[in-house]
């Protein structure tokens, strides 16, 4: 229900529209939660797919990681000599989406993701978020005070989990409070995860007043195992994190059947992995702590009992 990370596979120039497509959709194995489950109705599957296609594909842009070769910006209609400007390309993507909602979309995962916007009726706002969370990320490489990273959260997370709602026709301004709770903590969580990649990017998620709080310095997050100061930060952040999961919980309560499942999936996602980054004693500089299935399942059985 996060702007999620993953491996890719290499793309040639010479790769078609297919090749294309599968290139991005084929990362949904990698991600930390499931895209679209085995146990969904195949319609669910087929428009969750649709919409992860769209967001892999702007994160990709945003952060630098489109497969070699340039196929997707020439799908874009971008020149080669702009072909390495995230911001052209994400002007040149958000073009094509609004063709999504008045045209035909020359990239073929817009292309796939059209019959879900008419199916669903999606509106363009959530996919617009994405693209200025992307965008942001250009020009923002720091957040000042918690509240900025709130609202950048508002963009790069939120919007999916009310994707997700929207796709199965279970949205209302409770459940939409409740799945945007859950959604920037899962985006909080990762950016804790990731605190060593993002810094190599030139960015920091951690807000700068906190920082200075904890007495971390940005030298401090470049070293190979945290100091006391920083994994007391991590820490801090982690339960404001863990109090938005706790905010946000409900929403699995509040929805029935399959759909239960795999919002349960997303919650007990968030908390397994805040407690794999206890585990680690909050040392996130040396790789990612990540959670095992054991823990997930566990974490996901809690949440359906009522236990959390």
């Amino acid at each position: 229900m996060c702007r999620p990370r993953a491996g890719q596979r290499p793309v040639t120039a010479g790769d078609t529209a297919p090749d294309l497509e599968r290139a991005t959709l084929d990362k949904a194995t990698s991600e930390n939660f499931p895209v679209a489950p085995f146990f969904l109705p195949r319609a669910w599957r087929d428009d969750l797919m649709a919409v992860y296609g769209f967001a892999r594909l702007v994160d990709d842009i945003g952060d630098g990681d489109l497969a070699p070769g340039g196929a997707d910006a020439r799908v874009l209609g971008v020149s080669a000599t702009d072909a390495e400007d995230r911001l052209v390309l994400l002007d040149a993507f958000e073009t094509d989406l609004r063709r999504v909602f008045d045209g035909t979309p020359r990239h073929p995962l817009l292309r796939r993701l059209q019959p879900t916007v008419r199916r669903r009726s999606l509106t363009p706002e959530p996919f617009l978020g994405l693209i200025a969370a992307n965008r942001q990320d250009q020009l923002v490489r720091r957040y000042e005070t918690y509240d900025d990273l709130l609202a950048y959260c508002e963009l790069s997370a939120n919007p999916v989990g009310r994707l997700v709602l929207a796709v199965t026709g279970t949205a209302t301004p409770e459940r939409i409070r409740r799945s945007d709770a859950v959604c920037t903590a899962l985006q909080i969580v990762e950016h804790l995860q990731d605190v060593a990649e993002d810094l190599g990017r030139d960015r920091i998620y951690l807000p700068a007043e906190d920082m200075k709080r904890f007495h971390v310095q940005e030298t401090d997050l470049a070293a190979k195992t945290a100091s006391a100061s920083v994994r007391a930060l991590v820490a801090y952040e982690g339960q404001r994190a863990r109090d938005l999961l706790n905010e946000g919980a409900p929403l699995v309560g509040s929805v029935n059947g399959r759909l239960k499942l795999l919002l349960a999936g997303f919650v007990a996602g968030g908390r397994a992995a805040i407690r794999a980054i206890a585990a680690a004693e909050y040392d996130v500089l040396p790789g990612p702590p990540r959670p095992g299935k054991v823990q997930l399942l566990r974490e996901a059985g809690a949440i359906l009992r009522g236990e959390g």
